[in-house]
């Protein structure tokens, strides 16, 4: 148990930190599950648009340091990519 105050101080924070992080994070899941629904409905387009969410959230929380921006940049990609593919077979 911390003892001195800038201690207690850091526990403080570092809980409060913790609780924003996962609210975030939770929030990039849900957002890349309503992509992945979409897709799998085979809709182009409402999986066109829930992909733009997705990044724009992504680069949201990558800017902070919840996530890095390199892992943020890898999540958009494989989006993409499955995206792509369901475009390619479509057409």
């Amino acid at each position: 148990m911390a003892h001195s105050l800038s201690a207690k101080k850091r526990v403080r924070q570092n809980e409060t930190r913790r609780v924003i992080n996962r609210a975030r994070k939770s929030r990039v899941k849900t957002q890349i599950k309503q992509f992945e629904t979409a897709l799998a409905s085979g809709d182009a387009k409402a999986a066109a648009e829930q992909l733009r969410l997705a990044a724009k959230l992504l680069d949201r929380v990558s800017s902070t340091s919840t996530m890095h921006k390199r892992t943020a940049a890898r999540k958009k990609s494989r989006l993409a990519k499955r995206l792509n593919s369901l475009k390619a077979k479509a057409s």
